[in-house]
């Protein structure tokens, strides 16, 4: 299929069974009720329906979901068997996604374009929430921060949280996002720029968010304008791979725009006018001082986040005493980074404890490169992360 003849998911909704798919809005939609789908899978659908009855490789689908990461195939495969769950192939029998061994996977089901609804694009949007990820089932170790974050949102307007990949920067605006939702009557609008690669379509994605519609000969002007009068929480998430166009279109809206609150997720500042940063910490782990049992573990949120993780594989775990100790070590090798923690428990059915520990401190391990814009030995903005949990050739 030549790329003419490619659904442009960014304009068009698109149907295929009962389902309704706005991708510019991030909203998946069964029968007219929304779906709840995490933002990796959904990053996935959109990617295989840009191009249906076409094998996007894995290597396509981890540029496109993990852009700043290397992950494992069994990432990749866990999102895919909760899109197939969300879509209930099992239930229905009807197939969506098909997997081609050893390349890919495919989008396999008829797919039709739908006119966009009016509630979604009229101006009323502006006073409704717009495509907020699915909530966590459990946030772990972030509480202080998220109300720390609040409180500094609506004191400075503008704030960036700044920190490595996979440290939590996202979980955290997100759950900022649904406590702002009273505070600013819904005017609640979550623009995701993990998966948008063309900085030239930047204005074009906040303006659709916030619901001005229209070509414009300066997007750059017009958003401003659009939101002179209007009070209402922009939340830009994953803006680094972005930030030259990103920067300056905040700043100028939080120039113009006095009632409008920015809060901007980046593996480092905007450095803009009118920006606050706050710089988000790994989770706690234990000291390597003490002798560790299983209770006092528990209380540090890195090792509440790996036996949670571990134990929803349906492996059975449980942390006891004697791998109180080795648990640790493991999330101390692993800095607390939230990411690298839920990779390394999806491989306790696979490893054990002791395993994985063995395998951090031999060949396999974590694996950092520096920031984008400094040089090669900064790693202050850790830009990519590495977990190979497997035995070295």
């Amino acid at each position: 299929m030549d790329a003419q003849s490619r659904w442009s998911v960014s304009q068009d909704v698109l149907c295929f069974g009962p389902f309704r798919l706005a991708a510019s809005e991030r909203v998946l939609e069964k029968e007219g009720v929304r779906i709840r789908l995490g933002s990796r899978a959904l990053d996935i659908l959109i990617a295989l329906v840009e191009r249906p009855a076409e094998v996007v490789t894995k290597k396509e689908l981890f540029a496109r979901v993990w852009p700043d990461l290397v992950v494992d195939e069994g990432n990749l495969r866990y999102h895919v068997s909760a899109l197939r769950k969300a879509l209930g192939e099992r239930r229905s029998g009807t197939r969506y996604v098909t997997n081609v061994p050893g390349r890919g996977y495919c989008f396999v089901a008829p797919i039709s374009s739908a006119a966009s609804r009016p509630a979604l694009l009229s101006n009323s949007l502006a006073h409704s929430p717009v495509g907020l990820p699915p909530s966590p089932t459990r946030m772990i170790g972030r509480d202080e921060t998220v109300q720390l974050v609040s409180d500094e949102l609506i004191a400075q307007r503008f704030l960036t949280i700044v920190g490595p990949g996979g440290i939590g920067k996202t979980t955290v605006a997100n759950a900022v996002s649904r406590t702002m939702l009273t505070a600013f009557d819904g005017a609640v609008h979550y623009v995701d720029f993990g998966a948008l690669f063309t900085p030239s379509l930047v204005p074009n994605r906040v303006a659709s968010t916030v619901g001005l519609l229209g070509n414009f000969d300066d997007p750059l002007a017009a958003l401003p304008a659009f939101l002179h009068d209007r009070r209402m929480l922009l939340v830009f998430d994953s803006c680094e791979h972005l930030i030259e166009m990103i920067a300056p279109l905040a700043e100028r809206i939080f120039r113009e725009a006095p009632g409008v609150h920015i809060l901007a997720t980046s593996r480092e500042p905007l450095q803009v006018e009118g920006e606050h940063v706050y710089r988000i910490h790994p989770l706690a782990f234990p000291p390597d001082d003490d002798p560790l049992t299983a209770s006092c573990a528990l209380t540090f949120p890195a090792i509440q986040l790996f036996v949670e993780r571990a134990s929803a594989d349906g492996s059975g775990f449980e942390l006891h005493d004697a791998d109180a100790p080795i648990l640790g070590k493991v999330c101390r090798k692993l800095d607390g980074i939230a990411l690298a923690l839920e990779l390394a428990a999806g491989r306790v059915g696979a490893y054990g404890i002791k395993g994985i520990a063995s395998l951090l401190d031999g060949p396999c391990r974590l694996l950092w490169h520096g920031r984008r814009t400094a040089s090669p030995p900064a790693s202050d903005a850790k830009r990519h992360a590495r977990l190979e949990l497997q035995s070295a050739p």
